[in-house]
């Protein structure tokens, strides 16, 4: 069976998510489990409604989760960089949202985040993040995820996605995604997530999750920060993720919907 890659992977320190990849990816279906030597993902999403229009894009909700591991226990690497090419029936609308820029949310604690960008907030979740110091046991860090409206400048909308660690380390992370435009056939966005080191390079993700449902109000008129059609039943992504020993995983993936209209 060929090897799939969801998009979620995206998620990295912070889990940065490729929201515009993620709403054309993600479908309801179990949970999908992608492994090259000892590094294991798996991930697991829907969106909603399932049943899109044919020609017109539509308001959608996405629901994203996963989970980093190894067969043999050891710590995992960490995520660097994902670069994701998404469906050309799958977009983000943040035209006359409230933007954040990572000025305001570096150095500063969840709560502290949220209330420097609140209108700028387009989903929510938690991470945990295991960091492993040399001859010292691993640990599990917890933080609560928020991603936050960028804003867009030249066609490229940007993402923020603030995460804030404390014990052993105490450290905001946050992780800046590229998205833009590109015609590439069946293809119609590119995303892309440099991901930063976190603990010296000793902290990887090993479990995410997130929700984006962003809706807002925009000249009189009722928006949503996620919009997907689907013209002929299916959705489909490739990407390629990059982790700190080196290790590719790389695929496509292909979701179905319901056309409708």
């Amino acid at each position: 069976m060929r090897k799939r890659l969801i998009m979620t992977l995206a998620l990295g320190t912070a889990l940065a998510v490729v929201v515009a990849g993620l709403a054309a990816a993600a479908g309801n279906h179990k949970p999908v489990v992608i492994q090259k030597e000892n590094l294991r993902v798996t991930v697991d999403g829907g969106f909603s409604p399932t049943a899109l229009p044919k020609a017109k894009l539509a308001p959608i909700g996405l629901n994203v989760s996963g989970k980093i591991e190894t067969t043999d226990g050891t710590h995992p690497p960490a995520l660097r960089e994902f670069i994701v090419e998404t469906d050309k029936n799958g977009a983000i609308n943040a035209a006359g949202l409230a933007k954040c820029t990572i000025g305001k949310l570096v150095a500063r604690e969840t709560k502290a985040a949220e209330a420097a960008c609140p209108k700028a907030i387009v989903g929510e979740g938690k991470t945990d993040v295991e960091i492993a110091f040399p001859e010292q046991s691993p640990i599990t860090v917890h933080s609560k995820l928020v991603a936050f409206n960028g804003g867009v400048k030249g066609g490229v909308t940007t993402i923020l996605i603030h995460a804030f660690l404390k014990n052993p380390v105490s450290a905001a992370v946050v992780t800046t995604v590229k998205v833009s435009k590109i015609h590439s056939g069946r293809f119609g966005t590119r995303s892309v997530a440099s991901v930063p080191v976190i603990a010296g390079g000793n902290g990887s993700p090993v479990f995410f999750e997130l929700n984006v449902k962003k809706k807002f109000t925009y000249k009189g008129k009722s928006q949503s920060y996620l919009l997907a059609k689907c013209p002929d039943g299916h959705l489909n992504a490739r990407g390629t993720a990059v982790f700190s020993d080196g290790k590719k995983l790389e695929g496509e993936v292909v979701r179905p919907c319901t056309p409708k209209g």
